[in-house]
């Protein structure tokens, strides 16, 4: 596993939150790795493997997850809060200029941060999600986030996310599973293996528009100066092909769209060609310097 120190900034409202910081050279922009909504830094554990060293990253846990502080008021579990906390961070570590990988909810985040600050990003990941989600993805996230589950064991844990997730990632063995199960859980006092969350992350999803709050279609805008890549699971059922195609048509430029085969929602970023795509954009952001 790559090394990586563990870091801390307060939020603006009073929450010590956390971030995982690889190493890198200095004279490159950093990777902001931004996960999904019930996600955490571990998240980017295989996009670590493949980029930590000739890239520094930073991964935070967004307010609620995993070692950042749970959220007093529930319903400060939305997007224009995650960037809230994220510019602290941002300013705390004096990053003017960076790459932003954003995966579901943290794209979502990243447009919004393209609307307001575009000048920033040297490049951006925006991987399966547009400014369209497509409602019956919506529904299933639905169904289970906040609905919370404990196991026995790892391998428990992992036959779990198997069976719930197998039209995700059809291709997936044991090992896999048993890698997403420790990404995902923790052990909790009573040795019970929990998800690594605030189950109260689900709350605003209950409100109409919850899910963004926003019309996202011009925040893209944001992106027509900035190497983009569109990274799309070729099984996603919250991002469709069609959404992906007018954001490259709306950015512009050599916006690329990668999709991974016999992946849904949402690819990993370990995938062959998600790490080529990843991989050419960086090579871009090195060529405009």
């Amino acid at each position: 596993m790559a090394s990586y120190s563990d870091g801390y900034w307060w939020s603006p409202d009073g929450l010590r939150l956390h971030y995982r910081d690889y190493a890198g050279p200095e004279d490159r922009p950093p990777l902001l790795c931004l996960p999904g909504l019930t996600r955490n830094a571990r998240d980017f554990e295989p996009l670590a493997e493949k980029f930590a060293g000739q890239w520094r990253m930073i991964c935070p846990d967004l307010r609620g997850r995993s070692e950042s502080a749970y959220a007093k008021d529930a319903m400060s579990y939305v997007p224009i809060t995650y960037l809230h906390d994220l510019e602290r961070l941002l300013t705390d570590l004096a990053l003017t200029r960076f790459v932003v990988v954003g995966t579901s909810l943290g794209g979502i985040i990243a447009m919004i941060m393209a609307s307001t600050r575009p000048d920033r990003m040297a490049g951006a990941v925006l991987n399966d999600v547009g400014p369209q989600i497509e409602e019956a993805g919506l529904a299933r996230i639905r169904g289970y986030v906040g609905s919370g589950s404990n196991h026995p064991t790892w391998v428990h844990a992992a036959r779990a996310l198997a069976e719930a997730n197998a039209d995700i990632y059809p291709g997936y063995k044991l090992d896999q599973w048993l890698a997403m199960a420790k990404r995902l859980f923790r052990l909790n006092s009573s040795g019970r293996v929990v998800l690594d969350y605030d189950m109260r992350i689900a709350e605003p999803l209950r409100v109409p528009g919850g899910e963004t709050g926003v019309d996202l279609w011009p925040t893209l805008a944001g992106f027509r100066d900035v190497p983009t890549l569109i990274v799309r699971g070729g099984l996603s059922d919250l991002f469709s092909a069609a959404t992906a195609e007018r954001m490259r048509r709306d950015i512009g430029g050599e916006t690329e769209i990668v999709t991974v085969p016999r992946v849904g929602h949402a690819p990993v970023l370990d995938e062959a060609e998600a790490v080529a795509g990843i991989g050419r954009l960086l090579e871009r952001v090195l060529a405009n310097g």
